[in-house]
């Protein structure tokens, strides 16, 4: 398991990012405090405090594919 932190700033973020981790077959979690949901679910991301920087927990060893498509989030 690899773990990075993004920040999702506006709507268009959250669902350009939910389109991105979509694409790729393994599971990916965001957490945020003790709260962890679904990364290819857009409401599981909405449940959580946007305003903060999240985790990202992705369950694959070779993810360099996704980091490099997620680029403009993480921080």
């Amino acid at each position: 398991m690899r773990k990075f932190t993004i920040q999702l700033k506006t709507i268009n973020d959250v669902k350009e990012f939910v389109r991105i981790v979509n694409d790729f077959p393994y599971d990916v979690d965001l957490g945020s405090g003790r709260y962890v949901v679904d990364a290819k679910s857009i409401m599981g991301i909405f449940s959580l405090d946007l305003t903060q920087p999240i985790e990202v927990a992705i369950h694959h060893d070779d993810d360099e594919d996704l980091r490099r498509r997620l680029q403009d989030y993480i921080i």
